[in-house]
């Protein structure tokens, strides 16, 4: 098997890119099973270039394959913010709390029809010769006005799914995992491996 390296030591980002690459004969670990222990800064204006400024990161560190997630939630009415800084929205350190209570507040005399947002998620796969694969994927949905679910993370409390109609939070996390934006990037990325593995 192949090693390809994840730029993030996130267990369920682990997890869920794992399941697609072991179909290609990839094996994925983190960057501290690779013994890689470094802050990449991501100093990007897209999550298309921060995903590739951490996959970058991770290939010169370490000369071998990396894969890179840079994900967040746009909302219309606040003209795509938070954006790639969704993650801080509210300030350092990241408080998903905090975030939300922002959001919400940002959106306070926002009616309902102009709360639409999606979540997007672009992942980066970065071979050693430069070869570049890049997935985006978006869900689309709008902002409630309160936190509804307890199954989620980060914004899920508060994201209308279009589909469903109920937020990322009250989702099972199959349900979440087969409509969410990284799942649609990683199938994107899995057809475009498919692609390179029939050339």
């Amino acid at each position: 098997m192949t090693k390809a390296i994840l730029a993030s030591n996130n267990a369920h980002k682990l997890e869920e890119i794992y399941d697609i690459l072991k179909d290609f004969n990839y094996e994925l670990i983190s960057m501290r099973d690779a013994g890689l222990e470094m802050d990449i800064e991501e100093n990007g204006l897209t999550f298309e270039s921060n995903s590739l400024i951490k996959a970058k990161a991770v290939v010169d560190a370490l000369g071998c394959i990396a894969i890179a997630d840079d994900s967040g939630l746009m909302v219309d009415a606040l003209d795509g913010a938070p954006g790639i800084y969704s993650a801080r929205y509210a300030g350092e350190p990241s408080d998903s709390n905090k975030n939300n209570e922002k959001l919400l507040d940002a959106l306070k005399d926002v009616s309902d029809d102009k709360r639409t947002a999606k979540f997007v998620s672009v992942i980066t796969m970065l071979f050693e010769d430069g070869e570049t694969i890049v997935a985006r994927g978006e869900a689309h949905g709008k902002i409630g006005y309160e936190y509804k679910g307890d199954n989620g993370f980060g914004y899920d409390p508060l994201f209308i799914d279009d589909v469903s109609g109920v937020t990322f939070a009250e989702l099972s996390s199959k349900e979440k995992n087969e409509r969410s934006h990284r799942a649609k990037a990683l199938i994107i990325l899995k057809e475009a491996l498919e692609k390179r593995a029939n050339k």
